[in-house]
């Protein structure tokens, strides 16, 4: 699906103009060789006449922060940061900059999935599921070096099974309970993957503890559109959002059909109308969409659209107009 030339000037206007109004948009990771010609400069990651995957990773987020002002790190999702690999992320990146974190699954997951990674763990119960200790001490000491440059730290938790929580109060009262043993001066998201536990109890406990339900487009979740219209759920004064995969369709088909990025394959309208709808919303603290290649194929031509769409507010005395 053919989109306009990808403007980085254009663009990073439009982002600059829009973090101006503590609206941060970026993308779920940066490494994308597929974005060369459009975000990088091809020319910048060459070694003896060769594109260098190596130099580009080590080099890109650098050319990244000229555009965006934030971007997610889910690295943070399957290991702890270490002070090391924080330092070098943000000597790479302006001061006006903010890093979102996936939090560790050491935290979040309540049974280790049968995966390689996790070894003989796979299949146990997790003896750290929800410790706040664990959280404040291997997450939040390591991020206080760079603090200045953290945005929104989530707590992401995968799909449920029944033997795990029966009813999603249960997950509402544990998670409750973990949330008030937080420090509350840091920025904190909740990304669930059951419908089901989408209900005003829900809503309500977050919104005690200043915490945001980050508003996921995922292939088991309503769309985005249909989570804004539910009762509660902007109940902070700040937002996240993550626009990861089009409701229905399996995260190893969108890898394959869309692969390796370049270009929009498939339009997703109700994400686009809903990114839109968010940036039109006023919020008082820095809120944060982000978007995945795998929704469309392309996450700049996305969010692109995103912004095309949106309504700006109207300055005083003079019509409202579209962007």
């Amino acid at each position: 699906m053919t989109a306009p030339p990808f403007d980085p000037s254009g663009f990073a206007r439009d982002v600059a103009e829009l973090a101006a109004r503590n609206l941060y948009l970026g993308t779920s990771s940066w490494k994308y060789p597929g974005w060369a010609g459009q975000l990088y400069d091809e020319q910048r990651y060459l070694w003896r006449g060769k594109f260098s995957e190596s130099r580009f990773e080590k080099y890109c987020l650098e050319e990244y922060a000229t555009v965006f002002k934030t971007v997610c790190v889910d690295a943070g999702y399957y290991r702890f940061p270490t002070p090391e690999f924080l330092s070098k992320l943000a000597a790479q990146v302006p001061d006006d900059f903010r890093f979102s974190f996936k939090v560790t699954d050491e935290i979040t997951v309540r049974e280790f999935p049968r995966l390689p990674r996790f070894g003989p763990r796979g299949g146990q119960a997790n003896p750290h599921f929800l410790d706040a200790g664990l959280f404040a001490s291997a997450f939040l000491e390591p991020c206080e070096r760079i603090r200045e440059k953290i945005g929104l730290l989530m707590f992401e938790f995968s799909h449920f099974h029944k033997g795990a929580f029966e009813r999603g109060r249960d997950f509402v009262a544990a998670l409750d309970t973990f949330l008030d043993q937080l420090p509350s001066d840091w920025q904190y998201g909740v990304e669930i993957r059951n419908r089901t536990f989408l209900h005003p109890e829900y809503f309500a406990m977050l919104a005690d503890h200043g915490v945001t339900h980050v508003f996921n487009h995922w292939t088991r979740m309503p769309p985005v559109g249909e989570q804004l219209a539910m009762e509660g759920s902007r109940a902070t004064d700040f937002f996240g959002a993550r626009f990861l995969l089009t409701p229905g369709r399996a995260y190893a088909e969108a890898v394959k059909d869309f692969s390796p990025y370049t270009e929009t394959r498939r339009e997703d309208t109700g994400a686009r109308e809903a990114g839109a709808k968010l940036l039109s919303t006023p919020t008082k603290r820095r809120s944060y969409l982000y978007v995945n290649n795998r929704l469309e194929g392309n996450a700049l031509n996305t969010l692109r659209a995103m912004i095309a769409r949106f309504t700006k507010p109207a300055e005083p005395n003079t019509p409202p107009h579209r962007r």
